[in-house]
């Protein structure tokens, strides 16, 4: 037994002199309530962010689960996760921001694309929030978006909002477009879809009553975001979104963020964590940067002129 017990210790020793047995990769899960452009984006910045610091290959097991636009289950895959024990969880959006930070006890949560953390109970403070939750906000500056609508109408009066009114992050923009609006003297003219397939029904509601409809950054009418343009076509009433993802799609303008490099803001959280870092002591992130995005073809189908002084300052023109 002892002659056995040295052979197994010897072989075990030539074993990792050899480097037949790995160490262990950093596992780094992402979920995300729903796919969409944007929301990809995110993912796919955070992952450039940890190859470029050396987490790749071996060296890293990288997942992606889809809660398809359910919350239900994004509370079960926040649920798996936990049993999976990675070594950091990010979350995509607000509703599988919640679903991880409820869950989780120990596990360092990344939360990003929120809008509002604080409203939606994920953190206390955006300082040093304390336990094991950190993130990065996607709030906007939403009169800077009714401003942009109302270069394209001068006399803008009602906006169309359709929206998910089971999100937490879309209530909050709703609310705060609501608060600029009336500062503008413009009236919001709100149309819930609790799912996808409600969208294009909630948008024809608004038609008549409105001059341009604003898709805010609600995942439910972003993942349907063809639905509402089709509307806008069909009514001829130009559709704005507050995402730039969504004017690729078919929307007239935006002003936003470029989601890949808010992923990569999002990236640099987890490697600060990965390094050592307490998670609760890190400070909320504010993403950075705007871009404007205008698509004249589609304002031209939407029966609207995109204003030069729109034109000149746009960082990109879909064509």
């Amino acid at each position: 037994m002892k002659l056995n017990s040295i052979l197994k210790s010897t072989l075990l020793a030539a074993a990792v002199i050899s480097g037949s047995i790995q160490a262990k990769p950093v596992y780094v899960a992402t979920t995300a309530i729903v796919e969409h452009p944007a929301l990809d984006a995110v993912r796919d910045g955070v992952k450039e962010v940890l190859e470029e610091n050396g987490y790749s290959g071996d060296d890293l097991k990288f997942t992606y689960e889809s809660a398809q636009g359910q919350p239900a289950i994004a509370a079960q895959i926040a649920r798996k996760l936990v049993g999976d024990q990675p070594d950091v969880i990010v979350a995509i959006a607000t509703p599988s921001a919640q679903a991880a930070v409820s869950v989780s006890k120990n596990i360092p949560v990344v939360f990003s694309a929120v809008t509002d953390p604080i409203g939606a109970k994920l953190v206390p403070t955006l300082a040093q929030p304390g336990g094991n939750v950190t993130g990065l906000s996607d709030m906007v500056n939403v009169k800077q978006h009714l401003a942009l609508i109302k270069e394209f109408i001068p006399d803008l009066k009602a906006v169309g909002v359709p929206y998910n009114p089971g999100e937490a992050n879309s209530v909050s923009s709703v609310a705060a477009l609501k608060e600029a609006a009336s500062e503008m003297g413009i009236e919001i003219v709100e149309a819930a879809a609790p799912k996808s397939s409600d969208v294009m029904v909630a948008t024809k509601q608004l038609v008549g009553k409105v001059q341009a409809i604003y898709c805010p950054i609600d995942n439910t009418i972003i993942s349907a975001a063809e639905s509402v343009i089709k509307v806008g076509i069909d009514a001829q009433i130009p559709v704005f979104a507050g995402d730039t993802d969504t004017v690729a799609r078919g929307a007239v303008a935006a002003v936003g963020y470029n989601y890949f490099d808010l992923g990569r803001q999002t990236g640099e959280l987890v490697v600060s964590i990965l390094n050592g870092e307490n998670a609760g002591n890190i400070d909320v992130k504010m993403a950075e940067g705007t871009d404007l995005f205008v698509n004249p073809k589609m304002a031209a189908r939407m029966g609207v002129e995109v204003p030069t002084t729109v034109l000149d300052r746009a960082t990109q023109i879909i064509k």
